[in-house]
């Protein structure tokens, strides 16, 4: 089953559409446990926190940070519709884990072995490394146990979705038609009719006009409040940054850790599988013992043909085109009696059957690497980096308080809190209220502070801000501006240039539908067409919108014929010449692998839509209840 999931993009892409990528998954174990009295909704009678909606809030907000470079304000990320989008994120999620526990769906130790070995992050040179699956689990902050749990349920959400999936089977006729209206051609000749070639044909807006347009626009020409800023801030990375460690710190961490700095023995191994399930019938299990030990008496007469005989007959589609070999493992990787019979193996020796969960093994052991404690000199720059932290982590709590404090307690000055704590004031240019700004003033509640009217009036230090990612900032106002509307006089160019703009763009429409009428009674009309080019659906270059929507809207084969579209330019009148049906037999190359790719996501919509739908019914069965209050508390 997983293999299919694995080798099936479409599916695999319709349940990313559906649930977090694996790995990345927050909280999983609260899908099969209550949430208490303060939840944001229920799925059945399984609830959905309030802290479990905040995290997985907060990490949606960062991935969408990291995926546009930073710069985006928090305002912007937690809005209504953001909010509701990834509370229907976890309703998902908790509907296809109810159903695929319903449904008696099950993963194997041996799928989640299987789907966790095969992740190329977590291989290096072609095969499984356990100090990279380690680094991983650590860095989600979770226990190997607590990892696999939740990779397994989320392995079981995929498998419930691969069945509504691999339904959504499309109609041929329906897929060809789809494809047919995206592929065709036009070949088409383009009038531009701009704005610009009429700005010296129309008159100038006189007074009236012009003060009309004012006092109709007057919010388009108000200047905002503004404020010109000093401000400190006070980090955890920078104090990380600057954090001294010493050569003796250094050496007594590698001695009170040393069992870190130690890679255990690992033992590589060759192994044949004849598989036979706990719950086979006894004679299934004793045909596959019988099997085994045949294997194993051709074993004891050529044990150099081990790796032809697992080739033949191990059932383990992992190893057994590799000659069995299932490379480099340390203790707790492999079940139990799997481990305990490598591990009393000496290297080059084949084990007898070792029965396991999975069926009959024939181990042979083909190499072991010795426990290596890695040298102080190896490890140095990992445990300094790791001792800054702590430094820096410990400095920032020991501050954080006292920094609030000083920026209070002293608040019509910033430089005790600098001279304090060794940081620069720094200074801003005009900062405009309601402005979309760089950190650290893309925060809601530093920009509120700093025109709060103690700040403006008083010019005192805001409070202690703290923006995220362990930072504070006190800010003080230097300069201020209030808002107001710009004069009539200044911005009468501006108007004036608006106005006859607007005027211009009339004159180009009306030119160009009077010379299409024209076109379309027959008439002959002289005109400058552009060059020849051919567009289709998806193919459009430098072509409007509206152009676009215009030169497909003509049906049948009757050429040529002439359209025309308003577009934020000017006018566009369009001479199509030829109509060129797509032919998938006449297709080749990479003409033919777009429509094939064309094709397969047609499919992928189909396949999402069905999904859905299918979702949609669970809710029936699961009613699905939400607390408005708790969801908009922030």
């Amino acid at each position: 089953m997983f293999d299919k999931i694995r080798n099936n993009k479409r599916i695999v892409q319709v349940v990313l559409v559906l649930i977090i990528v694996p790995f990345a998954l927050f909280g999983v174990d609260a899908y099969v446990s209550g949430g208490g009295r303060d939840e944001v909704a229920s799925v059945g009678d399984v609830s959905i926190s309030t802290f479990e909606f905040q995290e997985n809030l907060r990490e949606q907000q960062d991935r969408l940070r990291q995926q546009l470079g930073g710069a985006i304000p928090q305002e912007m990320l937690d809005t209504p519709a953001m909010r509701r989008a990834v509370l229907q994120e976890l309703v998902n999620q908790k509907l296809l884990l109810r159903y695929a526990i319903d449904a008696n769906i099950r993963v194997s130790d041996a799928d989640l072995i299987g789907f966790i070995t095969s992740v190329p992050g977590l291989q290096e040179d072609g095969k499984f490394s356990r100090e990279r699956y380690e680094a991983l689990v650590a860095a989600q902050g979770m226990s190997v146990e607590m990892f696999e749990a939740r990779v397994r349920q989320d392995m079981l959400i995929q498998q419930a979705v691969m069945a509504a999936g691999n339904s959504a089977l499309s109609a041929p006729q329906s897929a060809e038609r789809w494809l047919a209206a995206q592929l065709e051609e036009r070949e088409i000749r383009e009038l531009s009719l701009l704005a610009d070639q009429f700005m010296t044909k129309v008159a100038k807006p006189d007074g009236e006009a012009i003060k009309r347009y004012y006092e109709e626009n007057r919010k388009r020409f108000e200047k905002p409040e503004q404020v010109k800023l000093e401000f400190l801030v006070l980090s955890q990375e920078k104090l990380i940054d600057t954090a001294q460690v010493s050569d003796a710190e250094i050496e007594a961490a590698y001695k009170a850790n040393a069992a870190r700095y130690s890679t255990p023995e690992q033992r590589q191994a060759s192994h044949i599988l004849i598989r036979a399930d706990k719950s086979a019938p006894d004679a299934a299990i004793k045909e596959a013992s019988d099997k085994a030990e045949q294997i194993l008496g051709q074993l004891k007469t050529a044990p150099g043909d081990f790796a032809k005989l697992a080739k033949q007959h191990s059932q383990d589609p992992g190893s057994a085109s590799k000659g069995g070999d299932l490379g480099f493992f340390g203790r707790g990787m492999m079940v139990k009696p799997f481990e305990e019979a490598a591990l009393a193996l000496t290297q080059g020796q084949i084990s007898p059957v070792v029965r396991s969960d999975f069926g009959f093994h024939i181990i042979q052991l083909t190499g072991i690497k010795p426990e290596r404690a890695r040298p102080l000199a190896e490890v140095r720059g990992e445990i300094a980096a790791e001792l800054k932290q702590q430094t820096g982590a410990r400095k920032y709590a020991e501050a954080a308080e006292s920094f609030t404090n000083t920026v209070y307690e002293q608040s019509d000055t910033l430089k005790p809190a600098a001279e304090k704590y060794g940081l620069n004031v720094q200074t801003t240019d005009w900062i405009a209220r309601g402005a979309r700004m760089m950190p650290p003033f893309n925060n809601p509640k530093l920009m509120q502070a700093v025109f709060a009217d103690d700040a403006v009036k008083q010019h005192r230090n805001t409070e202690a801000v703290d923006v995220g990612g362990n930072t504070l900032v006190s800010a003080r106002v230097l300069e201020h501006r209030p808002a107001e509307v710009e004069s009539l006089e200044s911005v009468q160019p501006v108007i004036e240039k608006a106005l006859l703009r607007e005027a211009a763009l009339a004159m180009a429409v009306t030119t160009g539908e009077a010379q299409l009428a024209k076109l379309k009674a027959g008439e002959k009309v002289d005109l400058s067409w552009g060059s020849f080019r051919t567009v289709s659906r998806l193919a459009a270059a430098n072509l409007s919108p509206e152009g676009r929507q215009a030169i497909f809207a003509v049906v049948g084969q009757n050429v040529p014929a002439y359209v025309g579209a308003k577009t934020p330019a000017g006018y566009a009148v369009y001479r199509i010449e030829k109509i060129k049906p797509f032919d998938p037999a006449a297709t080749e190359g990479e003409a033919a692998s777009r429509a094939m790719t064309l094709h397969q996501q047609y499919q992928q919509v189909i396949a999402q839509e069905e999904v859905m739908g299918w979702i949609d019914t669970l809710r029936e069965r699961y009613p699905v209840k939400v607390n408005a209050a708790a969801l908009e508390k922030k």
